[in-house]
């Protein structure tokens, strides 16, 4: 191939590197409450935004409970762990509702719309168990986990799609081929790790919020032990966006001192009853 091809095919490359570098620099950066600089891609008002679009259309879809044993639980502990948040959660617009289904999960939208699914309370147990979850979710949402996906999954795409406009005159079988390779190296080599450190994030701050909120943060051990139980074979940690259960439990156990520390501290200062 000589130069002048070499040349032709580099300009599109070139060309999106300088727009995620771009991107990059002029992206918000964010000191999160786990003391790492993120770069964003939205903003607080479009992070909300977004954020109260999807829980209305969650709901729109969903057999919502608003009243009972289990409703009560919910609300008063995403009441608990939402003051918890202090600073970082202060301009939320808190809301929680319970869904009736099978599925053996929770989430918290950007601006603090939380949906708890009733298939994870027979594995939470306890209230405290359930605080293990919402406060995991809620710190997804304080540290800003979603904006800081979008700008990565952004940058993610403009390369690879550089790289596939400096392979038009390719044929369509291998440019397939090297695409697929790419696309599985940038998911496996740089989204998943991204995803994995968002995720020990979120158990750290989730046991600070349950400790300041006077729930017993050694219950997060066994949670998650419990999650693995119920949860069958795991992939390998490598394409998977999440730790595994043993490495979330070992990160835990090596928490919890501290968290203990600030529970001891938080319940305290608790009214009687709580």
């Amino acid at each position: 191939m000589n130069n002048s091809r070499l040349w032709i095919r580099a300009v599109p490359i070139l060309i999106a590197v300088i727009v995620v570098i771009f991107k990059q620099c002029s992206a918000e950066h964010f000191v999160n409450e786990a003391g790492r600089t993120a770069k964003l891609g939205l903003s607080r008002s479009q992070e909300a935004a977004l954020g109260a679009q999807a829980y209305g259309q969650v709901l729109s879809q969903s057999q919502t409970i608003n009243s009972g044993p289990d409703y009560d639980m919910v609300r008063r502990c995403a009441t608990r762990l939402a003051a918890a948040t202090g600073a970082a959660g202060k301009d939320f617009k808190w809301e929680v509702s319970l869904v009736r289904s099978n599925q053996v999960n929770a989430f918290c939208l950007p601006g603090g719309k939380i949906v708890v699914y009733t298939g994870i309370l027979p594995v939470a147990r306890t209230e405290t168990g359930l605080a293990v979850v919402l406060g995991h979710e809620m710190a997804h949402a304080t540290l800003r986990h979603g904006s800081e996906r979008v700008l990565q999954q952004e940058s993610a795409n403009t390369i690879l799609t550089g790289v596939n406009y400096s392979m038009g005159d390719m044929d369509y079988n291998q440019r397939r081929a090297i695409m697929g390779a790419l696309g599985a190296g940038a998911q496996y080599g740089v989204l998943n790790p991204f995803g994995r450190e968002h995720e020990s994030e979120a158990d750290a701050m989730g046991l600070v919020y349950m400790a300041r909120a006077g729930y017993d943060p050694s219950e997060a051990i066994e949670f998650w032990k419990r999650m693995s139980a119920s949860g069958g074979k795991s992939p390998p940690e490598f394409l998977s966006t999440h730790p595994s259960h043993e490495t979330r439990v070992h990160d835990l156990q090596v928490r919890l001192p501290q968290a203990m520390q600030i529970y001891r501290e938080s319940t305290k200062a608790l009214p009687p009853g709580q």
